[in-house]
């Protein structure tokens, strides 16, 4: 095998602790913005003195105008604007055609008229629109002014009344755009349906040599708009002009002032600053400010997960050297991180609704309070380097995530986490109100609205509980909700041991609550233990005859067994125990008080008995050893003491302070002897103390008094 070969295989857990942590600075440095960050902060600073020192201008700027500046001139602009109309020159020949049509047909059916008829009428583009000729016929003369009229008419226009010009003075302009040319007229120099007609009432009436009655009717009928809105001219227009609006008024150039100390941060001066801001991250984003931001931000981030090493490697080894545990804080964090770039993405989605308290819960459910307030102080200091308003980010994220974890320090059931729910809401609520008061000096200016955001960030909280599940699933991992779970007596296992092991069920019972109590003293997993002490012997559910305590009638089958027999059927109850905890699922975190309750000792009793019946020989131990391996925690180190504790102690036959005071020591030193806790983080001091707590359960089991010293 080649060298690096040997080398991977050699140190493959280093290499992908290295992967993990550089993977994760990688995609989080790839993500974050690469502007250059604006080293004043402008949030909540209007109105206000300026406090920083004098701003000199870097380089020359453009002032910007504000985004309601904008809108205002946007406003003011489509006050303004001159409405685009087009004539519709089909209207006038179709009317002069209905006009003609019509008056023929009413002329030749009308008695008056009827015997002066004449034989035909010129084409309305072949007759004189001037005057008529000498002799003119009454037909003549009445079909000629009627078309002259009507071009009078159209020609000067007949405007569609539209809402565009709907209150309009008179005096108003419109466009009317015909071709390529567009021409400016006021809206009272055309004709509406409503004036076209009484001008032809005023003429029609003034002229005396033709039939007003026979002729209105026909005139009227023909009074249609020719002078129409062009709403698709009229919006490009409009748009196209809001669009060409000026972005920015004036300028400020490099090394002009631009607010000094103490000055009064107004709404023109808060632009200024605006706008310096906005040209500083504009031109941050070239190539060489790319390439030391990104340095930046490298070593912000290297820096926090490198504090994270540090404290694995000084508190938290154990998950420091799981690849399983280093991998799930890790990812945390980064889906952590991650989430904090969705407010860029989507616009809608502010900041201060996203749970980042789900964080320190999750991890709270898993590992102590210290490693989650830690890893959620971590994930905190590396978002904050491109949200807005950092200091109020960090300051309320700290308090709601210290809130978090200490309402979940005894999660003991599903509403502890709608109580957390709660608690966070109003530690929001209060850093919110603190801070704003801060800034504003004033409550009627406090922006009340925000806080229907911190509700739902709280609200969002109680994904937690089906996060928790998945990373159960994922990671192998058990909640002290699922440990409350697999405590409960009614479960199917549990159940079937009480049913076939009545004996077993109560000295698992006895030994969780030994166990509990000792682990407890010592700083141990309280709930841990005393699930595990419930289900360490359930491999005796399988042939329970064969144990003393579930022995009744008198009758013991070993009777009837060789020593080595004997001892192999007690030794199985380790490996049958196993077996049925992985067909019933029970989590691997159980299954290791199973495998490690008796570690690798040997079955005593028959050991003994086995060693006398061979005389002198020499006895064959393996036959007689548990398969191990040794406890390795300090949950399955106090069970293991407890479970032998507890079972020796029904075979004492006197209960007094000083026997089983000795019991206890005997047995323990036993263990101690025999090297069953030298991979258990259990000091001599965690033995007394386990020695003591052992001591008092045992005789206020047996009813025992403590003795007196004689006066």
């Amino acid at each position: 095998m080649s060298r690096l070969g040997s080398f991977i295989r050699d140190r493959h857990s280093h290499i992908y602790r290295v992967f993990v942590f550089a993977a994760s600075v990688a995609l989080i440095v790839f993500l974050l913005p690469k502007e250059g960050k604006f080293k004043y902060d402008l949030s909540n600073i209007k109105n206000k003195p300026w406090h920083y020192e004098n701003l000199i201008a870097p380089f020359d700027f453009a002032i910007k105008k504000s985004a309601a500046d904008i809108d205002t001139e946007k406003a003011m602009l489509g006050l303004k604007f001159k409405p685009y109309f087009k004539p519709e020159t089909e209207v006038s020949r179709k009317m002069q055609e209905q006009f003609v049509a019509a008056f023929k047909q009413k002329w030749s059916s009308s008695r008056q008229y009827r015997k002066n008829d004449t034989p035909s009428l010129p084409d309305p583009g072949h007759i004189s629109k001037s005057k008529l000729p000498e002799g003119a016929s009454p037909k003549l003369r009445n079909y000629v002014f009627g078309l002259n009229l009507l071009d009078t008419i159209y020609k000067k226009g007949i405007l569609e009344l539209n809402k565009v010009i709907e209150g309009k003075p008179q005096d108003f302009v419109i466009l009317i755009k015909d071709g390529s040319q567009a021409r400016e007229v006021e809206i009272g120099k055309l004709f509406t349906i409503r004036s076209a007609d009484e001008y032809l009432k005023q003429m029609v009436g003034k002229n005396k040599s033709i039939d007003g009655d026979f002729l209105f009717g026909l005139l009227e009928n023909c009074i249609e708009h020719n002078v129409v809105y062009d709403a698709q001219t009229s919006s490009r227009e409009l748009s196209q002009s809001k669009d060409n609006i000026a972005l920015s008024r004036g300028g400020k150039y490099k090394d002009q002032s631009v607010i000094s100390r103490g000055e009064i941060v107004d709404d023109e001066k808060y632009q200024i600053l605006r706008s310096l801001q906005e040209e500083f991250e504009v031109q941050g984003k070239d190539s060489s400010s790319y390439f030391f931001v990104t340095i930046g931000q490298l070593t912000l981030v290297c820096l926090c997960f490198l504090i994270l090493c540090l404290f694995l490697f000084l508190f938290r080894p154990d998950i420091l050297a799981s690849d399983t545990q280093l991998t799930f804080l890790v990812l945390m964090i980064d889906l952590f991180v991650l989430a904090s770039y969705l407010p860029s993405v989507f616009e809608k989605i502010p900041i201060q609704i996203l749970p980042f308290c789900i964080l320190p819960i999750v991890i709270r459910s898993f590992y102590d309070t210290r490693l989650a307030l830690f890893s959620h102080l971590v994930a905190v200091l590396i978002t904050a380097q491109h949200v807005p308003d950092r200091f109020e980010f960090v300051f309320l994220q700290l308090v709601a995530g210290i809130v978090a974890i200490f309402s979940m320090v005894n999660l003991r059931n599903r509403s502890q986490i709608f109580i957390s729910s709660g608690v966070i809401f109003l530690s929001y609520a209060f850093a919110f109100f603190g801070i704003s008061m801060l800034h504003e000096s004033s409550i009627g200016a406090i922006e009340w609205g925000m806080l229907t955001w911190y509700a739902g960030s709280a609200l969002l909280v109680l994904f937690a509980y089906p996060l928790i599940f998945i990373c159960e699933k994922l990671f192998g991992f058990v909640s002290d909700v699922t440990l409350l779970e697999l405590s409960d007596t009614n479960s199917p296992l549990l159940r079937e041991l009480a049913t076939r092991a009545p004996g077993t069920f109560q000295h698992s019972l006895q030994v969780a609550n030994l166990a509990e109590e000792a682990v407890r003293k010592i700083g141990g997993n309280a709930l841990l233990v005393r699930t595990g002490a419930l289900y360490h012997d359930i491999g005796k559910s399988d042939m329970p005859m064969y144990f003393t305590e579930n022995q009744l009638t008198g009758v013991n089958p070993h009777d009837e067994l060789s020593y080595d027999e004997s001892a192999g059927i007690i030794i199985s109850h380790v490996i049958r125990g196993i077996e049925k905890a992985k067909q019933y699922k029970i989590p691997d975190v159980l299954i290791d008080f199973i495998r490690t309750h008796h570690g690798t000792t040997t079955t005593g009793y028959f050991f003994l008995l086995y060693k006398k019946s061979l005389a002198e020989q020499h006895p064959d131990e393996s036959k007689f050893h548990y398969p191990g391996p040794t406890p390795f925690s300090k949950e399955t180190a106090v069970l293991m003491m407890s479970d032998a504790v507890e079972a020796a102690s029904r075979s004492l036959r006197k209960y007094d302070e000083e026997s089983i005071q000795s019991l206890i020591d005997k047995i323990i030193d036993k263990q101690i002897e025999e090297k069953q806790f030298v991979n258990a983080p259990i000091t001599f001091r965690d033995l007394t103390q386990i020695k003591k707590i052992l001591k008092k359960k045992l005789m206020s089991i047996y009813h025992v008094r403590v003795s007196y010293p004689n006066s």
